[in-house]
């Protein structure tokens, strides 16, 4: 299992847990925003519960409110990286 999310993997699970398809590329386009694809904080909780869940760590603290993709991905990975996961 890798220790940092990658587009694609968010892709994937924005479709299992927020019901969002969204091609990886869109995901990693500069400037993209969670909104223009119809992805609210709700979908991003549903994200991060089951990134804490194959983990078996706590996300930091705000990544549900991350406006953009690559927020999101920086927020992720640091949680992942302090955890060492």
């Amino acid at each position: 299992m890798s220790n940092t999310l990658s587009y694609p993997e968010l892709s994937a699970l924005l479709a299992a847990r927020a019901g969002v398809t969204v091609d990886a590329g869109e995901l990693a386009r500069p400037g993209a925003e969670f909104e223009t694809f119809g992805v609210d904080s709700l979908g991003l909780l549903g994200v991060v519960g089951e990134l804490e869940n194959r983990h078996g760590l706590k996300v930091t603290s705000g990544a549900e409110s991350a406006k953009t993709p690559a927020e999101f991905l920086e927020l992720v990975n640091s949680s992942l990286a302090k955890a060492g996961a």
